[in-house]
């Protein structure tokens, strides 16, 4: 310990001799032994061959795959809206029941205001309009957009509690 004046008046404080220095002992920093298994593990991962050449790739095959397509007006600030539109319906028809489901932003002066969710059903040429902004009045309430698209590509699917009637 050491004595350190903590006031003008002459008042002193005692605090630990480490104080002040660099070599602080702390409760964040890692003990000798979790740093020798780091060191370990970085040494490990550097000896890895390595990973496959981008070349050798192959694109995903959507060919008769479920597809879904939600289509927002980017000036109308929807990203989030159809984010988590997407969000739920790959936790309600999470893959291989939906394959994919792609946002497609739109930006002009005939695509304003415009929030439509599209259906493509397995072997179909084009998608099915499952909702539209403009005519339906509004956004889509999840559990009857849910019922809807499950209409088309798992009609005798049960929703859970989105299939009670009200």
């Amino acid at each position: 310990m050491c004595i350190f004046p903590s006031s003008p008046a002459g008042a002193f404080a005692t605090v630990p001799r480490w104080f002040g220095s660099r070599s602080v002992p702390s409760p964040y920093r890692d003990p000798p032994r979790t740093r020798a298994l780091t060191t370990d593990l970085v040494m490990a991962s550097e000896q890895q061959t390595p990973a496959e050449a981008p070349a050798t790739f192959a694109p995903p095959s959507l060919d008769g795959s479920v597809l879904v397509s939600i289509e927002f007006c980017d000036r109308c600030r929807w990203l989030h809206r159809a984010s988590w539109v997407q969000t739920e319906l790959l936790l309600t028809f999470p893959p291989p029941i939906i394959e994919a489901i792609t946002l497609i932003p739109r930006n002009s002066d005939e695509t304003a205001g415009r929030f439509r969710v599209w259906v493509k059903e397995r072997g179909a040429q084009t998608p099915q309009l499952a909702w539209d902004r403009k005519t339906e009045g509004g956004f889509p309430e999840l559990k009857v957009l849910k019922q809807r698209i499950r209409d088309v590509i798992q009609p005798g699917k049960s929703l859970g509690h989105s299939d009670k009637k009200e």
